[in-house]
């Protein structure tokens, strides 16, 4: 099949790269071995590199168009690094298997966390990684310990490529005190659907009002292609949760986000209501961020005016710009009496 009736394919937005590179040692692992074959079989540019550091000889003439096919590309290599960082308040680690993400999200933070180098990588030597997940469950003993896996990508929209959140879902779902957590704005779920998940995933989907959606959110999945989706993985007998995120203070916020509620409410199945979880996170921003947001994106209507913000510090002595208090307390009130409302048995889990 080429890459063209790939593309094509119901809108379906499938990540499909323009360039694979291989990092040492990848190829020794099958995962490595099954993605080459793929990457060969459609007729993709192959290179190698000694690292995703290295690599320097992206076309395009301006940073904009170097960012795009950046973006495009799909760097595959062996994770080094097995300690796992903290997660919180989602999850108590975040578990590496990907980076980067093929979305075009003008508020993401992985524009400033993966600074000029926004490829797309992802890990082959998942059994090296579940090992060592597998010692941060026997540490943690007898409590349970949850792990994030899109606190720096998108699995979703890579697992046609990889198949590794299948390999995640299933590890967990063996393991009595594992959970796994991720979240996504793609709709590409149905391979994930016939896992053994023993219901210790929670599948979570990115949602938010359609002026969000539609001014900052390009090359994801709409937002009635993710609701269809989440009605399947109900169906399919995960735990299910949405993350409303940013929440974007902006003309007529309360009709958005009701009529997000609304929707929502019309559009699951019952039985996916009463073990429903939200997460509530208000639109922030660094003058970092800000200042890489605005070279990527400059006709992005995304508000950071540091004048109309409150300056919060963060852990690791660095600063972000998020609402005022006032503006804040309404967005939290509003939005969770509607949850609560749509939603009775409903559990929100934060709002930061």
């Amino acid at each position: 099949m080429t890459v063209q009736v790939l593309e094509r394919k119901k809108n379906t937005l499938l990540f499909i790269p323009e360039l694979v590179y291989f990092e040492p040692n990848a190829l020794n692992y099958p995962k490595g071995q099954r993605i080459y074959e793929w990457a060969k079989q459609l007729g993709l540019p192959i290179r190698e590199t000694t690292s995703h550091n290295q690599i320097r000889d992206l076309p395009g003439e301006s940073e904009s168009e170097k960012y795009k096919i950046a973006k495009r590309t799909l760097v595959v290599g062996v994770r080094k690094t097995l300690k796992f960082d903290t997660s919180k308040p989602s999850a108590e680690y975040a578990i590496p298997i990907s980076t980067g993400c093929m979305g075009h999200c003008h508020y993401c933070y992985l524009q400033t966390t993966l600074g000029t180098k926004p490829y797309i990588r992802v890990y082959v030597n998942i059994e090296e990684i579940l090992d060592a997940a597998t010692a941060y469950i026997q540490e943690r003993e007898p409590e349970i310990t949850r792990f994030e896996a899109a606190c720096t990508s998108d699995p979703v929209g890579i697992e046609h490529i990889t198949g590794t959140l299948k390999d995640l879902i299933e590890y967990m779902g063996e393991q009595p005190l594992g959970r796994l957590r991720f979240v996504t704005k793609f709709h590409h779920v149905d391979p994930l659907l016939d896992a053994k998940h023993n219901g210790h995933t929670r599948f979570r989907f990115s949602v938010n009002a359609d002026y969000v959606i539609k001014n900052f959110e390009p090359a994801t999945s709409s937002f009635e292609e993710r609701i269809e989706a989440a009605g399947k993985v109900a169906r399919a007998g995960y735990p299910l949760g949405f993350i409303i995120a940013p929440i974007i203070w902006h003309e007529g916020w309360e009709d958005g986000y009701a009529k997000l509620l609304h929707k929502l409410g019309e559009a699951l199945p019952e039985d996916a209501t009463t073990n429903l979880t939200f997460e509530l996170i208000q639109h922030r921003f660094t003058k970092t961020a800000k200042r890489v947001i605005e070279l990527r994106y400059p006709k992005s209507k995304l508000e950071m005016d540091e004048a109309k913000r409150k300056y919060k510090w963060g852990r690791w002595g660095q600063g972000k710009y998020v609402y005022p208090d006032d503006q804040a307390e309404a967005l939290r009130e509003f939005i969770t009496e509607r949850i609560f409302h749509t939603f009775p048995e409903a559990k929100i889990e934060y709002f930061t």
